[in-house]
């Protein structure tokens, strides 16, 4: 039943927003009444429980929490200096917002180790440059979370320990080389993002910055150094509870205290406070004007908003009706040639990647699932790093991805207009990566 909820749910966003052209956000609450009742007796318990999940889930914060982020650095002119920074050092070259997002993916989705805080710690200030550079805005946001993907595949990611903590997994490979591995089969996803940004500059014709709009570095610097200071809503959480320094305050403040520290939620409200303080010049003086300033922010989360809170809710409750049981039992009861059973662990893996997000997909058919391909024969090395790399489509599966709504209100994008370009240049290729190397034809380091 839970394989069909989902189907049902994805079906009814589809017809909702692409056919019917209505708000895609009316279309999550439909289908989450739809998706209950497909509990029959246990229909109002299926509600209370995703609604409960929903409302305590982390990444619904942190989505509304970074538009309001994105208008505020917006309002006290700190995106202004960022861009002209920016611009002033890689302006020349087309397409530059987009590369500079994807190599800040890479070096915050090795830290992070989570997509949505990936996207959102990028994209906060690549997004609304590659909006100044006459990026369409879907395709911006598609971009985005397609970037912010990338710390699902890349080492080291929460994923890759709970793949380890699989006891077969553990008894067959080592932390190091599945490290290594894992590092040669994000190469081939950092390559795919780049061709992805050179065939976006090209199809949309986007062009360098200008020569004559361009300033000196040391003018732009000058003038809009202290926004530079945004970026310490990012690098403090970062600092604190990875490396060395985490270490040193686990060992003061115990585990439990340093586990309940959750980036997704602290990364927003630290850059909000900070952009308040270093744009307090531009602020409202009166009552009068920060109810203005209020009024005319909350139109930006009147779609995203509902519409990852229900579509969070529903994920529950496909897990509820048994989405991971289901996939589990269909895997099960084949018998057929290997490249089409590794095919087939891929598109399972990525379908329920999205609705339970890379961990949760790992966690609930991540063992059988590499069992499965290593009894077909693969080497233990390369079933486990396919199953990372499949399971890695999350960021940018529809329809429930943090990642998506987070680079949608950061460019002021339509999330429904993203779905196809998400899956025909992500997914897609991401899931032919995982399969091209779990059938041997693109190698990994260690086999």
């Amino acid at each position: 039943m839970g394989l069909i909820a989902m189907l049902a749910f994805v079906a009814i966003l589809v017809v909702w927003s692409v056919f019917l052209k209505r708000n895609i956000a009316e279309g999550a609450l439909i289908g989450f009444i739809a998706v209950s009742l497909l509990g029959g007796g246990k229909a109002l318990n299926l509600i209370i429980e995703g609604l409960t999940f929903a409302s305590t889930f982390s990444v619904i914060y942190a989505a509304v929490a970074f538009i309001f982020m994105a208008y505020v650095i917006d309002k006290v002119k700190i995106v202004e200096k960022l861009l002209n920074i920016l611009n002033s050092m890689v302006g020349k070259l087309p397409g530059a917002p987009a590369i500079m997002d994807a190599f800040g993916s890479i070096a915050l989705g090795t830290l992070s180790g989570g997509d949505a805080a990936n996207t959102a710690s990028t994209g906060s200030i690549t997004g609304p440059w590659m909006v100044r550079d006459k990026w369409n805005r879907e395709v911006a946001a598609t971009v985005l979370a397609g970037n912010g993907g990338l710390a699902g595949g890349l080492p080291p990611t929460t994923s890759m320990f709970i793949v380890l903590g699989f006891a077969p997994v553990a008894a067959a490979i080592t932390t190091g080389e599945y490290y290594i591995a894992l590092l040669g089969a994000g190469a081939y996803q950092i390559l795919h993002r780049l061709i992805m940004i050179g065939y976006f500059v090209k199809k949309y014709n986007i062009k360098p910055v200008p020569a004559e709009s361009m300033r000196p570095l040391k003018e732009t610097l000058g003038k809009g150094w202290s926004a530079i200071f945004i970026y310490f809503g990012a690098l403090i959480p970062l600092i604190i509870t990875i490396g060395p320094f985490a270490t040193y305050l686990t060992n003061i403040l115990g585990d439990d205290t340093m586990s309940s520290i959750d980036i997704i939620m602290w990364i927003p409200t630290l850059m909000i406070v900070i952009a308040l303080l270093i744009g307090k010049s531009h602020l409202p003086k009166t009552t009068k004007g920060w109810g203005s300033f209020i009024k005319e922010s909350i139109p930006k989360f009147s779609v995203i908003g509902p519409l990852i809170f229900f579509a969070i809710a529903t994920s529950q409750m496909m897990n509820q009706l048994g989405l991971s049981q289901d996939i589990t039992a269909l895997m099960n009861n084949v018998d057929i040639p290997v490249w089409i059973f590794v095919l087939l662990i891929g598109v399972m893996m990525t379908l329920a990647a999205g609705p339970l997000m890379q961990t949760g997909a790992l966690t609930a058919i991540g063992l059988v699932s590499y069992e499965a391909l290593v009894s077909y024969g693969l080497d233990p090395l390369v079933a486990a790093v396919a199953i990372i790399t499949f399971a890695s489509c999350s960021a940018q599966m529809p329809p429930v991805s943090g990642s998506i709504f987070i680079a949608a209100g950061l460019v002021d994008a339509k999330v429904e207009k993203m779905f196809s370009k998400l899956i025909i240049f992500y997914v897609l290729p991401v899931l032919l990566i995982g399969w091209l190397i779990g059938i041997g034809i693109l190698p990994i380091p260690g086999v």
